[in-house]
């Protein structure tokens, strides 16, 4: 199955790093943030490196729903006045950003004009979207309360004027155009360790060293913490299925709802002249337990709406959200010089991925933005956020002591059935047991290599995942996703 971005624009590879290198910039990271950093920077005339653990553009980046727009759920009227209004104009500064950068790079990304609808099924919360109705539009926004809403939904606020695109297009153009600039992007370079100073330095996971006068961490989940950002950060997973549909089935908009058992859908334009339908929903938090229902049920969904017979195509997207659901992108931490930070995008990457490339740019080149104080990292708004810090802290206290605690999914080795990984106790310790189709066991300690917090099965991607910041681990151990940099070690089974 997988991305179909990926699928559709799989892009050459490029080289790992292997020789110490020293630059004006090193951004950790190649996703939508990083790369729009480094081409905002490299335009500015800095010496830039990209510094991908993975290959560009391919992981949270390339499992998106590609939706760009300043329409990110029930968000407006929860913030004061002013910041609703500079965070609209931020968004959809982003927005005619990419359509603006597409032209100019002459890159067919499928960009689209298409109107945007925050959702309800539950008639319980239309008293919710007209509040956020009238806080959109006195932030500056074309929104109106629609209560005839389609797909079944309750009501919706109709956002006008919004976009979606081909990210991976969009962005392997963009990479292009940092190399012909004088830009260096290395794929397969895992970034391990920072050691700020004057240069700072960053250490690889194969021994090379980048010293650079800026810092640019923009590796979805920080993989460095010296922000206390951690609990302020709850990582979010979600399905997607896609699949052709015929053009007189397409509901011709961008929905996403704002009930607890999220849905989300978009079409994207496919050769033969049919669309292909894109569904997102039924998030979890990574390593939280049985998937495949779940998938089931959003699969059902979608056929009952829409004439789908086979989804071509399954993967899920993962992001995190900040506890006054306002991205971090700034200065890494209070003492930070040079040291930079984008996260936080709430499910919203595209626009804030953007975003983050013009304010950490300007940043770096010594000016502020009008929403550069909306995004500090170093802000803190006690009242708005005390209640995801409390449930922030009250969930890694549960996954650090209670998962210690509690019985293990499986007696022995002996219990794991083919193509099912379970957690067991050998040897007083906790074991991430996974038995392979053909009977293979591959045995790790179920500890984190971030901060310790016992993984858990994801039956419906097979993949190890921590409940606790949502790092992720292939079964053979080996990092799919951060904020861990290390491995989940091997062990004998036995």
């Amino acid at each position: 199955m997988g991305s179909y971005w990926i699928r559709t624009a799989p892009g050459e590879p490029l080289s790992p790093l292997v020789e110490d290198l020293s630059v004006d910039v090193a951004v950790v990271g190649g996703g939508i943030a990083g790369l729009s950093t480094a081409w905002e920077l490299v335009r500015a005339g800095r010496s830039v490196a990209v510094l991908e653990a993975g290959r560009i553009a391919e992981g949270v980046t390339g499992h998106t729903t590609a939706k760009l727009t300043a329409a990110h759920g029930a968000i407006y009227h929860h913030l004061p006045a002013s910041h609703a209004r500079l965070y609209a104009l931020s968004q959809m500064d982003a927005v005619e950003y990419v359509r603006r950068t597409a032209s100019q790079l002459g890159v067919d990304c499928e960009f689209e004009e298409r109107d945007a609808f925050t959702c309800t099924e539950d008639p319980q919360q239309v008293d919710e979207l007209r509040l956020e109705a009238k806080a959109a539009r006195e932030a500056g926004l074309d929104a109106s309360l629609e209560s005839h809403a389609p797909l079944g939904f309750a009501a919706a606020v109709r956002f006008a004027g919004q976009a979606q695109f081909h990210p991976r297009k969009y962005l392997l153009a963009v990479a292009d155009a940092i190399v012909k600039a004088g830009g260096r992007i290395y794929e397969q370079t895992r970034v391990v360790s920072l050691n700020e100073g004057n240069p700072h330095r960053l250490k690889t996971e194969n021994g090379q060293t980048v010293q650079c006068g800026h810092v640019v961490v923009a590796t979805h989940f920080p993989v460095f913490d010296r922000a206390m950002l951690f609990p302020r950060l709850t990582p979010r997973r979600e399905f997607v299925l896609a699949a052709p549909i015929e053009p007189g089935v397409d509901p011709m908009g961008m929905y996403v709802s704002i009930d607890e058992d999220l849905r989300s859908v978009r079409t994207s334009p496919l050769p033969d002249g049919k669309r292909l339908l894109i569904v997102t929903g039924a998030p979890f938090t990574p390593g939280s337990g049985p998937m495949q229902p779940r998938r089931a049920a959003l699969e059902q969904w979608a056929r009952d709406r829409f004439e789908v017979k086979e989804f071509e195509y399954f993967w899920a997207a993962q992001d995190n959200r900040s506890t006054d659901h306002v991205p971090f992108v700034g200065p890494l931490h209070v003492g930070a010089q040079g040291v930079w930070v984008a996260a936080g995008f709430g499910g919203w990457g595209m626009s804030n991925g953007v975003m983050s490339g013009l304010l950490l740019a300007a940043w770096i080149g010594g000016m502020k933005l009008d929403w550069s104080d909306l995004y500090d990292p170093r802000r803190l708004h006690p009242i708005r956020e005390v209640g995801g810090l409390l449930r922030g802290a009250a969930r890694s206290a549960q996954h650090l002591i209670a998962d210690r605690l509690k019985p293990a999914d499986a007696g022995s080795v002996d219990d794991v059935a083919p193509g099912q990984g379970r957690v067991i106790v050998s040897g007083g310790k906790r074991c991430a047991v996974y038995r392979d189709d053909d009977g293979t066991v591959h045995a790790l300690s179920a500890a984190c290599g971030h901060m310790g917090c016992v993984v858990g099965f994801n039956d419906d991607e097979r993949t190890w995942e921590c409940p606790c910041h949502g790092s992720r681990y292939a079964i053979d151990g080996s990092v799919l996703q951060g904020p861990t940099v290390k491995p989940l070690e091997k062990i004998d089974s036995r």
